[in-house]
């Protein structure tokens, strides 16, 4: 391994990666760049980007800003998320956490009803208790002020062409809106702007979002100060705080007070591989290990991808590590999170050792890993939305960006022209059980779990070779740590390993994802002990692999429109 990632040392060891060396003069050293989003008008924002010579940073902004526009069920600058970037000069990975926080006013019985009880999920999204303190601006501004190479007002055209000119309703936005029109009886502001003649946009619709592409001016040439102060985040906070449904305290201090923090990356070894993710409050790095170190041991390369002991070994493990989720990953700056011990090799052969070839476990159990505090599992709730992208460009720069309002639409509070988030929904509603507090309740200032999952691998000579993310709530997880397996244990390529189908699980046992080839592994695994049910998935995977001859090849979902675009 070579002197730019001498910190990957011992396997599965929490790390930080940044070094303090300045980058090297050199020629560029990727032989091409690529981007991949999972809408197109995204991806065409990304190599706009690098054809003016900007780098892998300047090419994700613009299409998380593209994607706010195109893709405003998902994503926006009235959300977050998380970067995972390396630097291609000087070999240093970095991670910056985006997440949303929660306001002031929020407390840990936030969403309590009158009886003590969590209230229904349906119920806690809509409307302002929701809505968590958007942190992708502050994201996007700290990792421009890194590695960004173009004038920061440059990254915002083609979301304003979008926005003023007007954007095509294509079946996905199609499908949210429709998902949507019951609920916004009691939201008539962002009927404003998707519906027309009373009716949510038909595909074909061309809309148009002058507010938002306002105020992508104003920031543009103001910077985010723009957004987290003066008249939007009073507009913001007016809009919290008066919201028609679940009406609740969020302040122009809230907003100004937000910061974009840098954070660890957590990196381990997988086979040959150095496998490296997002920390908390991400669960995205520290689960999709779990899930590798567990199923190191087993010949799955030997198995193939047709063989049902695969996705019974892989079954298992996934739940043990979602188990393990659950109840000891929050916010590491309000929570002890024992990542070290939750990826440490004795610990994960530990749990490995609970999965038998010969039958199902009756039980997917947390663990007790070493470094943990007493603590219960939380009661999971349901997530969905979100957008990943990447970017390489010519000086081999990766950047790994995964964006998120949380559910279509987030809250159904606009401001502004943006889509504000449901972020909050993320927390556990349940802020004690059995006595013990929950990792993951809420807390004023505390940013909610999340399973968004940016990776980047590194082979054993420390070059990278992959990229991946996705979205798709807590399936990100599996989805991104199924690609991984299909493309190191299994061969497929980049987009074939994506395109794969899906296994995942629910409370009553497995779920496999129908129309795909796992899809004949019902029988096998219901003969191992499995409850298994089959079923359709909205996924969305976004990647990028390093081929043999040094180029790099992206690849988007083909159950998305996303598209990958080379330079």
């Amino acid at each position: 391994m070579t002197s730019r990632l001498a910190g990957l040392m011992a396997p599965f060891a929490l790390l930080s990666l940044a070094v303090s060396a300045p980058a090297l003069a050199r020629e560029p050293i990727a032989l091409n760049a690529t981007v991949s989003a999972a809408d197109p008008r995204a991806a065409e924002a990304g190599q706009e980007m690098l054809r003016k010579g900007g780098s892998a940073t300047d090419a994700a902004i613009a299409m998380m800003l593209a994607l706010n526009v195109v893709e405003p069920h998902n994503s926006g600058i009235g959300g977050g998320g998380f970067i995972l970037h390396h630097d291609g000069r000087t070999g240093v990975l970095e991670s910056i956490d985006g997440r949303e926080t929660a306001p002031a006013a929020a407390r840990p019985d936030r969403f309590l009803g009158p009886d003590g009880k969590p209230m229904p999920f349906r119920q806690a999204v809509p409307g302002g208790y929701s809505v968590g303190v958007p942190g992708n601006l502050r994201l996007a501004k700290a990792a421009h002020d890194k590695w960004g190479k173009l004038p920061w007002a440059d990254l915002f055209q083609p979301a304003i062409r979008l926005a003023e000119g007007g954007f095509e309703v294509r079946q996905r936005l199609d499908t949210a809106l429709k998902a949507l029109a019951p609920v916004w009886t009691d939201f008539p502001e962002i009927q404003k702007y998707f519906w027309v003649d009373g009716k949510p946009a038909p595909i074909g619709t061309v809309l148009k979002n002058p507010p938002l592409a306002a105020l992508f001016r104003r920031v543009a040439a103001e910077g985010p100060d723009a957004f987290y102060t003066g008249e939007n985040a009073k507009a913001i906070a007016q809009t919290v705080t008066n919201a028609p449904r679940n009406p609740v305290p969020m302040t122009e201090a809230d907003l100004a007070g937000y910061q974009a923090k840098p954070r660890k990356p957590i990196c381990g070894h997988y086979r040959v591989y150095t496998v490296c993710g997002m920390g908390p409050a991400s669960a995205g790095g520290v689960t999709v290990l779990q899930i590798l170190g567990m199923v190191e041991r087993f010949p799955l390369a030997t198995w193939g991808k047709d063989d049902p002991r695969s996705w019974h070994v892989i079954g298992e493990a996934m739940q043990l590590a979602y188990a393990d989720r659950e109840k000891y990953l929050g916010d590491a700056d309000f929570v002890s999170v024992p990542i070290a011990g939750l990826i440490d090799p004795a610990y994960l052969k530990r749990r490995s050792a609970l999965i038998s070839l010969g039958h199902a476990l009756s039980d997917h159990p947390a663990g007790d890993p070493p470094g943990a505090a007493p603590r219960t599992a939380a009661l999971p709730q349901p997530e969905s939305g979100t957008s990943h992208f990447v970017a390489v460009d010519r000086n081999g720069d990766i950047t790994a960006w995964t964006s998120t309002i949380e559910s279509f639409f987030g809250s159904q509070l606009v401001a502004n022209g943006v889509i504000l988030n449901n972020e909050l929904t993320d927390f556990s509603f349940t802020p004690e059980r059995d006595g013990a507090p929950v990792a993951n309740r809420v807390e004023p200032g505390k940013r909610p779990l999340s399973s968004m999952s940016p990776t980047i691998v590194y082979d054993a000579a420390g070059t990278p070779v992959f990229t991946v993310g996705a979205a798709g709530g807590k399936t990100i997880i599996m989805q991104v740590a199924k690609a991984l397996i299909a493309h190191f244990d299994w061969g497929l390529s980049a987009q074939d390993s994506i395109a794969l189908g899906f296994e995942y699980f629910n409370s009553d046992g497995l779920v496999l994802e129908q129309g795909t080839s796992v899809e004949a592994m019902k029988a096998p695994l219901e003969k191992l002990g499995h409850r298994v049910s089959i079923s359709r998935f909205g996924l969305k995977a976004n990647a990028a692999e390093r081929t043999a001859d040094g180029h790099w090849v992206g690849a988007a979902d083909p159950r998305s429109p996303g598209v990958s675009l080379q330079e």
